[in-house]
């Protein structure tokens, strides 16, 4: 039996699409209910029979970092594919990080090995993967170097990787995803679902900074593929193309038939804003909308290798500019 965490989030919700077409037996974790409907948004996106595919998960009620409501769920479990996670890069939010993202990752690490579980996949980040300043591309044997300039959500998702790396030492093989910046739909209010309403919106915004996205179909079909392949212990960058924002931005809005963003943030504009940002925060106003470190990322220029994991399953990634258009169509 498999068990998907974090089965109402985007990654997740089309994990268990995928899933239920094999006829596998699935279990799967929700913290509340009002979650369900995004799901079968997602599913409805590949099926008319939504309520059907929904059936064939048998959904349990729990919570990663709590260990009670935890064991009875790998009760007959062969493989996990850890996808929970808490995404934000709002510094108030980093205890809340912590405790999901590394305390939940352990607890599900050990009952793994406890459990006698055959294969666990854990959706990482690109974040966790070192900066190497002597590299111009990024690739799985960067090391992580700790620096200062590491965000909160990078650290824990490192250690989370930490915790499933210790699993794998203990007998249960492992494969860990580090994707890009994910384009996906279904969940138009929360990470990248945002880059789609703000543009639908008339968002007037761009910078000229790099970084690797990838579709969340691409995502799902990699770690199906790594899971089902004899490939265990390593890692692996999910990256289709590396492309400024102004690229993707501008992709977004001629898919839309929206107006372009038209205002370039320039570096001392952003460490501006982040400043206004923090100080809103700290008078109680509202939660801050950038801190220092994506204010930086804005116009920061890395470059991913998706080299490894081509190789590895023979794995063809889906065009940025094709996938931003399918996903658009989808919006609601």
């Amino acid at each position: 039996m498999i068990l998907v965490t974090g089965g109402t989030g985007m990654v997740g919700a089309h994990l268990l699409y995928h899933l239920s077409q094999k006829n596998d037996a699935i279990r799967a974790i929700y913290r509340t209910e009002q979650k369900f409907e995004a799901v079968k948004k997602v599913f409805s996106y590949y099926t008319s029979q939504v309520d059907e595919c929904f059936s064939k998960i048998d959904w349990r009620k729990a919570d990663i970092t709590d260990v009670p409501s935890m064991i009875p769920l790998f009760e007959g479990i062969t493989h996990v594919y850890h996808c929970a996670a808490l995404v934000s890069f709002n510094p108030e939010d980093y205890i809340e990080m912590r405790k999901i993202n590394i305390h939940g990752t352990a607890i599900v690490a050990n009952l793994s090995i406890d459990s006698g579980v055959q294969k666990l996949c854990y959706v990482s980040s690109i974040a966790a993967i070192g900066d190497d300043p002597k590299k111009e591309i990024t690739d799985e044997e960067n090391e992580w170097n700790g620096n200062e300039n590491n965000h909160g959500y990078a650290i824990t998702k490192y250690g989370a990787e930490m915790e499933v790396w210790r699993a794998s030492q203990e007998g249960v093989d492992v494969v860990i995803v580090n994707p890009g910046v994910i384009l996906g739909s279904g969940f138009w209010n929360a990470g990248s679902g945002e880059l789609f309403s703000n543009v639908f919106n008339g968002f007037k915004f761009y910078s000229k900074g790099v970084s690797g996205f990838v579709s969340n179909q691409d995502v799902v079909k990699a770690m199906i593929g790594l899971m089902e392949s004899d490939v265990k212990n390593q890692r692996f960058i999910l990256v289709s193309e590396n492309k400024s924002f102004k690229e993707v931005l501008f992709c977004i809005a001629d898919s839309f038939e929206k107006k372009r963003p038209s205002y370039l943030v320039k570096p001392w504009q952003a460490e501006i804003f982040w400043r206004v940002e923090w100080l809103i925060s700290k008078l109680g106003i509202r939660k801050s909308r950038m801190s220092k470190s994506s204010a930086r990322s804005l116009n920061d220029k890395t470059y991913y290798s998706s080299e490894k994991i081509k190789k590895a399953i023979n794995f063809n990634f889906e065009e940025i500019d094709m996938a931003i258009g399918r996903i658009c169509k989808q919006y609601s």
